[in-house]
């Protein structure tokens, strides 16, 4: 369906009731320029947004094209580099309605839609000890469709596992409508009799390229190589039947040619074990003269990282001492990693790796580390350059990464004339990167487009970079594809048959060119220097995100209304607007701010674990609700915050009430309030919440207490229907039950973490119960002797986050410890129990708070002691009740949720359980199933034999 000239996500909401809840006119530009950005450095305001469900919906879409002379462009993650994503015709966003995966023949086979991310389909492979083959950075985002139509590879796959090399079969959709399923038995009948000229002119080209020797050895050359310059040629000697050119030729073809619906791809064995070392050598001449001896040996990658990359990787934290100490001056250093199927193969490959590499002129000992953690450190090295370079950037600029490949020989050669172009030039921050056995180079540099000088910069720069890339015989595009950055390029790159070739099969294909003009093919050699983003400040903390979209699949909003790049992209777009002195499109962005921005935001901060920048546009859209608290809002959450043990108390009791009565009536008068009051301000009730929780109580220890218990205040307000009674009882049998003495503080029942202030943006009432908690908690814990526990993850945040809070304004609490209760109990309690029953199943909802604090595993652990199965469904996301804002904005967590209540529905589990009340309530909601903290689950587990009550949460 059509979002442009329909209500957006804000407009239905708005449609439910409340005021300010987002426009109130079809056809708002939200999306349009939500959308207008990606990961490159090109920016295009779509005319219209389409999301597709289906191969139907894709033919009608290209009918109504073809029909009106509209042009359109598939999308589907956003992480192109060069252009390829953006345009001002119709943006197809494919990726919510092409999601399946079907894993095939015991892993050795994935069939899977373009909507699908390459983490998510390696992560339905990695039971059979199987991956993808194409291994892209930015596999988090990145969908399969976008591997095809960029020929995806990566650090590994090279040019034998790539996109092109592993792909099997597809389904197609071409600009006629025709569906063409190549993997038919009847594939190329059914290709001649739908799409004849197609069919011959394939035969055709065929025998054109054929037949002309210096096409054929200019081809060989290039493909070689890494290569994603212009369209796969190689595709006409490597296969005969036209079906089998025609599924070849849309790899690598940005969406030019006709959509891939589906796509079946061979697997490659994954190797679970690996050693990891970095190799430091004097000068960049010595370490490519040592490349064929490494790739010999046997090494999956070797990564080059050049010395300014090594005067940046010395900044991050975690340094290895290799580079630590190192006195930069012409050193490069190359990442080596063997990869093995079991640990004796690893250790064979490392014992005659360790031979060869002892004859290398390397400036010290290569040691190849099998830890996690060493490897990790090392592994920072090459993959934080990006983020360093980024970050570090200056407000307004843009970051462009780049990438060209030339045969291993000229490596050498190449980056020495490469770094004296970023000096003659001016772009002295630059860094070299890359594949190193590939060739593969990857360089940053960063630039703004709105000053004329700098432009005509880029322009001189570009020019002889492609003139220095081509006489050393290589490609200028090797992985990132070509896009519009380089499609001006690709004549010079291929010569004019060659490229006459390639207009011949944009003509067979897309005869009326309604298919992402502009991108792959250009005759106007500048046409690179049009449509360049402006990335105008806007503060927040916003500043330096470089719009990758790696943050999106994270996000629980992604599907309702926006993505954390999408917000800052209409913050970009609004102060864009302003600056040009268009205030009504400032306007009309900003009126849909309430809602698809603000409101529906959970603050969970999940995005930042993805960002490579470290954005959290959660505390970005904090600030956001702060500008638009009231005095009187503000005033009703500082007294709330003074009265906060009589606030859930009351809270509890309405909810306990509420559950007493026929559920429309309760429903009902939420209804009522919320229009009133507003969706953003007033809970809606429904039947399915529970009744109020327990009373907090302060506790005194029988012997020396060895922590204080924090335990949260949403046990209070919503009760568990589980045979412990709540997380606090529980908590308190288990200890009791191991010996184990705490303390609960004096005046608990009126504590809280602070989070549904911050989450706000309420300032205020954040400092009162700051100043009300972290005295009390200071003299509980001795000055701060004792640890602090808390039973819920995202609160033991909280607490971390009132103190940091108190800092700034003065306070002293560094004293403080927090621990999360899967911490205490793992380190402290377990060990002193003995585990009396196991339960079948247990489906375990790892959130947000536990992913953010590195504590996932532990809860991982726990619920291993409890259980014989443990299960973390491969759609798991944070629920997004986030506090309150799943009671404010059911839509938002039902959305979050869809997936993985699917997948958890999809069977039968003994135990649901989780580690955080309200996403407790927020997936017992979405699954119909009851779920119940991990500590529930283990004081069950580890009970007298006699008691045989279940934890609760059965399946």
């Amino acid at each position: 369906m059509s979002l442009e000239g329909r209500p957006t996500g804000a407009e239905v909401a708005g449609s439910r009731g409340g005021p300010g809840q987002g426009p109130a006119v079809a056809g708002s530009p939200v999306l349009r320029y939500a959308m207008a950005r990606d990961a490159s450095h090109y920016h295009l305001v779509p005319s219209a947004v389409e999301r597709v469900a289906g191969v139907g919906d894709v033919a009608g879409l290209f009918a109504r094209c073809r029909r009106s002379g509209s042009y359109l462009t598939f999308r589907s993650g956003g992480t192109s580099l060069s252009g390829q994503g953006v345009t001002d015709g119709i943006l197809v966003d494919v990726r919510h309605g092409f999601q399946s995966a079907e894993v095939l023949d015991g892993g050795h086979r994935l069939r899977a839609e373009p909507g699908v991310t390459v983490r998510a389909a390696n992560a339905r492979l990695r039971p059979y000890g199987r991956k993808l083959g194409p291994d892209p950075a930015s596999e988090v985002a990145c969908t399969l469709g976008g591997v095809i139509a960029n020929n995806s590879s990566g650090m590994a796959c090279g040019t034998g596992q790539n996109a092109y090399q592993t792909l099997e079969a597809m389904t197609v959709v071409l600009p006629s409508g025709s569906v063409i399923d190549t993997g038919a038995p009847d594939a190329d009948e059914r290709l001649r009799a739908l799409e004849p000229d197609l069919y011959a002119g394939l035969l055709r080209l065929r025998e054109r390229i054929c037949r002309n020797p210096a096409s054929v050895a200019t081809l060989r050359r290039q493909f070689s190589m890494k290569n994603t310059m212009g369209y796969s040629l190689n595709s006409f000697l490597d296969y005969e039947r036209p079906v089998e050119i025609l599924a070849h030729l849309m790899v690598g073809s940005e969406g030019t040619l006709g959509f891939v619906a589906s796509a079946t791809f061979r697997t490659v064995e994954l190797f679970p074990h690996a050693s990891t070392g970095l190799a430091v050598f004097r000068d960049l001449a010595t370490a490519t003269a040592a490349l064929p001896e490494l790739v010999d040996v046997g090494f999956a990658t070797i990564e080059l990282m050049d010395a300014r990359s090594l005067a940046v990787a010395q900044t991050l934290g975690a340094t290895p001492a290799e580079i630590g100490s190192l006195e930069v001056r012409d050193h490069v250093a190359l990442l080596v990693e063997l990869q093995a199927a079991t640990t004796e193969e690893l250790a064979d490959k490392v014992s005659g790796a360790g031979g060869v590499c002892d004859g290398l002129e390397i400036e010290s000992p290569l040691e190849l580390t099998s830890d996690p953690w060493r490897r990790k450190d090392l592994w920072h090295v090459r993959k934080g350059l990006y983020t360093a370079v980024a970050g570090a950037r200056q407000a307004g600029t843009t970051a462009l990464l780049e990438d060209v490949a030339v045969p291993v020989p000229h490596l050498r050669a190449a980056c020495q004339e490469l770094t004296k172009l970023f000096d003659a030039h001016g772009y002295q921050n630059s860094v070299i990167f890359g594949h190193a056995k590939d060739g593969n180079i990857h360089f940053m540099l960063t630039e703004t487009f709105r000053d004329p000088a700098r432009l005509e910069r880029y322009h001189a720069f570009t020019e002889k970079m492609v003139e220095l890339v081509l006489e050393h015989k290589g490609t200028l595009k090797a992985e990132h594809g070509t896009g519009r950055i380089m499609a001006g390029y690709v004549r010079r790159q291929y010569g004019d048959e060659l490229y006459d070739v390639m207009t011949e099969v944009k003509r067979l294909f897309d005869p009326l060119g309604i298919l992402n003009p502009g991108v792959v093919l250009s005759d106007d050699p500048r046409s690179y220097l049009r449509n360049l983003k402006d990335v105008p400040t806007v503060g927040y903390g916003a500043d330096m995100c470089v719009e990758c979209g790696y943050c999106e699949p994270v996000c629980p909003s992604r599907t309702l209304t926006l993505t954390p790049r999408q917000r800052i992209a209409l913050l970009r777009e609004r102060e864009a607007a302003r600056r040009e002195g268009d205030e009504g499109l400032a306007d009309e962005l900003s009126a849909a701010y309430r809602y698809d921005v603000v409101d529906t935001c959970a603050v969970d901060g999940m995005c930042q674990t993805a960002c490579p920048v470290q954005i959290n546009t959660g505390s970005l859209v904090r600030e956001l609700r702060a500008e638009r608290v009231n005095k009187a809002e503000d005033a009703l959450w500082r007294s709330a915050a003074r009265h906060w043990g009589a606030t859930t108390t009351l809270a509890g009791k309405a909810l306990s009430a509420a559950a007493a009565l026929p559920p429309t009536l309760p429903t009902a008068a939420a209804s009522l309030a919320r229009r009133t009051l507003g969706t953003d301000r007033m809970p809606q009730y429904d039947a399915s919440l529970p009744r109020g929780g327990y009373r907090r109580r302060a506790v005194a220890a029988a012997a020396e207490a060895c922590a204080v218990y924090f335990p949260a205040c949403v046990g209070a307000m919503f009760g568990s229907s589980s045979s412990s009674g709540g997380v606090m009882p529980a908590m308190l049998t288990l200890c009791a039950r191991a010996g184990v003495a705490v303390r609960v503080p004096r005046g608990i029942a009126s504590m809280c973490c602070g989070m549904p202030w911050k989450s706000k943006g309420l300032r205020g009432g954040h400092e009162v119960i700051g100043a009300k908690v972290l005295p009390a908690l200071l003299a509980a814990t001795d000055g701060g002797r004792l640890p602090v526990v808390c039973d819920a993850a995202s609160c033991t945040e909280g607490l971390e986050e009132l103190r940091a809070e108190a800092k700034r304004l003065g306070g002293a609490y560094e004293a403080l410890r927090f621990v999360d209760a899967l911490e205490f109990v793992r380190a402290e309690v377990v060990g002193r129990l003995s585990v009396t029953r196991r339960v079948a199943s247990l489906v375990l909802h790892p959130t947000c708070s536990t992913e953010r604090r590195g504590t996932t595993t532990l809860l991982r652990e726990l619920a291993e002691l409890v259980s014989d199965e443990v299960v973390v469904p491969l759609d798991w996301n944070c629920c997004a009740f986030a506090g309150d804002r799943g009671l404010l904005h059911p839509e938002l967590t039902a959305a979050a949720t869809l997936n993985e209540a699917r997948e958890v529905n999809s069977r039968a589990f003994e135990v649901h359980a989780s580690a955080n009340r309200t996403c407790e309530i927020g997936m017992s909601r979405a699954t119909g199933r009851e779920y119940v903290h991990i500590v529930e689950a283990l004081e069950y587990a580890t009970r007298p034999i006699r008691d045989s009550a279940h934890p609760g949460g059965a399946g």
